[in-house]
């Protein structure tokens, strides 16, 4: 089937989740967080995503802004950083995030040629509504879907269906987009032609589904769009 939607994970895909970390480490006076930042940025959202899997699991569901604290509040302290001003940046600096570069020219072109363009993130709303206005992105997105609307965390199967019923698409018209291998793979599980972005060139995750595609950045999707 032609692709007719194209659909995005939020951070790590579209956004660049460590630029908060590394935008703070530049700031003046944050030289003892300029030694660690990369630590941090990596223990922050390691454990963001396990508490996302772990509340899912245990039917414990919260927003994603409580759990971004949460895994901050943990990395700092496995850092040994107890600095509520750095804390209170971070998590702001978290509201605009970055667009990696090739981002916007790349969903403009998606939304020229025709294609309808979503996030489907595990974010609170108002989280990706302040990464989308900060990226400038708001007039290529159809959408900003969250699993806000179903109470849950990816990848449980009523996250992916949310695209299909807001585009009223079948499962193989989507062209679905994570930097997470593991959301990859369940997005190709629920049937989505699914894409891998794998910038860190990791191993790919031993899961019962693969991706159809794996891609270093996002610069040739249109491609894969048109290619169907």
């Amino acid at each position: 089937m032609p692709i007719k939607a194209c659909v995005f994970d939020a951070y790590g895909t579209l956004f660049d989740v460590a630029a908060a970390a590394r935008e703070a480490a530049a700031e003046p006076g944050r030289e003892a967080f300029a030694a660690v930042w990369a630590k941090v940025a990596t223990d922050w959202r390691l454990k963001q995503l396990q508490y996302t899997w772990l509340r899912a699991v245990a039917d414990a569901h919260t927003d994603f802004w409580e759990v971004t604290q949460n895994g901050l509040d943990w990395a700092l302290e496995a850092s040994g950083l107890d600095d509520a001003d750095l804390r209170e940046r971070l998590l702001a600096l978290y509201f605009e995030l970055s667009a990696y570069p090739e981002v916007p020219a790349m969903l403009a072109t998606l939304k020229a040629e025709g294609f309808a363009t979503a996030i489907l993130s595990n974010g609170e709303p108002n989280m990706l509504k302040g990464a989308v206005d900060s990226a400038g992105v708001a007039d290529v997105l159809d959408d900003v879907i969250s699993v806000q609307d179903v109470g849950v965390f990816k990848p449980h199967k009523s996250v992916y269906q949310l695209v299909n019923n807001r585009f009223g698409t079948r499962s193989d018209e989507v062209l679905f987009v994570s930097s997470n291998g593991w959301d990859a793979a369940h997005g190709a599980g629920f049937g989505f032609i699914s894409v891998w972005v794998n910038r860190a060139g990791e191993p790919m995750d031993r899961l019962p589904w693969k991706p159809a595609h794996v891609l270093h950045d996002l610069t040739t999707i249109p491609d894969l769009a048109r290619a169907g």
